[in-house]
């Protein structure tokens, strides 16, 4: 308190409150960090701006990518970008008040680094769901076999991937133990069916009554993109001779289709007399005659 009324002090706070240089200072510095602010808010809304019409013109294009992988690819590209130039923001901020930003990045560096170390699963399950997303290597809702997991992808996110398997099971699986990836809703599916014929039956009759039945089916199912094909014998089992059936039909629609040619296929031989061999067992008693 008597520091503050010494008339000396009172007089070089007066002085130094009351320099212009200061105030001129102050105000060019207070006009930097506000064109710094908005120079980082109007340079973050063009390039979002830029991206977003750019995936835009993707959607018009044949080569589209799935709807909701293209909003995946936008949210993620905003994020980077308003990370990075908010950073570099604060960083040219920092440096209005003479901080020395090159102290703050050699630091950041290091923590990084030690993040890095402490965090390499995760940072390889970020790394490799993006090159998942990006490579548009498979989407919500395709089929797909990863390892000994097989169904319907539920979810892609940039640190694990949501499979759910045909009885209702969802398998987490992080995206950097995704090595290897079938999928199956990527090109047209094949519906293969095998029928079985006694070696007793006349081959060629029960080949001509298949070739009439798939014919008479294929106009039901919208889901073939060719008419069925009788290949013909196809293996000659212990107790029966297997004649194969394909269709090519839309991804994922050959197990529907193949049941109800099979179906089809089972009622008309029964109805034409055509056995379809099942095992069977006969037993024999031998009998010995009495001796006179």
């Amino acid at each position: 308190m008597k520091l503050l009324t010494n008339p000396g002090v009172i007089e070089k706070i007066s002085n130094y409150i009351s320099n212009p240089e200061l105030w001129t200072e102050i105000g060019i510095k207070s006009l930097r960090i506000v064109l710094i602010i908005l120079g980082a808010i109007i340079l973050v809304r063009i390039i979002r701006a830029a991206i977003g019409n750019g995936f835009k013109f993707r959607m018009k294009s044949p080569l589209r990518l799935s709807e909701r992988r293209e909003q995946t690819l936008i949210r993620l590209l905003n994020n980077v970008v308003g990370y990075v130039i908010y950073f570099i923001a604060i960083l040219m901020i920092l440096s209005e008040f003479n901080v020395k930003v090159e102290a703050i990045l050699a630091s950041a560096g290091v923590v990084g680094l030690a993040v890095g170390f402490g965090a390499q699963n995760l940072v390889r399950d970020i790394i490799t769901g993006f090159f998942i997303i990006f490579e548009n290597q498979f989407s919500v809702g395709d089929f797909v076999r990863v390892g000994n997991f097989e169904g319907t992808v539920e979810e892609i996110g940039l640190r694990t991937t949501k499979i759910k398997n045909w009885t209702g099971e969802v398998h987490i699986l992080p995206n950097s133990s995704i090595t290897e990836v079938t999928n199956f809703s990527v090109h047209n599916s094949m519906a293969v069916v095998d029928v079985s014929i006694a070696y007793e039956e006349d081959i060629d009759r029960a080949q001509a009554i298949i070739e009439e039945v798939v014919k008479e089916k294929a106009p039901e199912f919208p889901e073939m993109v060719r008419d069925p094909e009788v290949l013909g014998v196809q293996m000659l089992g212990a107790h029966e001779v297997v004649i194969r059936v394909t269709a090519e039909v839309l991804p994922m629609t050959h197990f529907k289709v193949a049941r109800e040619l099979r179906k089809s296929i089972k009622t008309r031989l029964e109805q034409e007399g055509i056995e379809i061999p099942y095992p069977k067992m006969i037993t024999y008693y031998h009998q010995k005659e009495a001796s006179e």
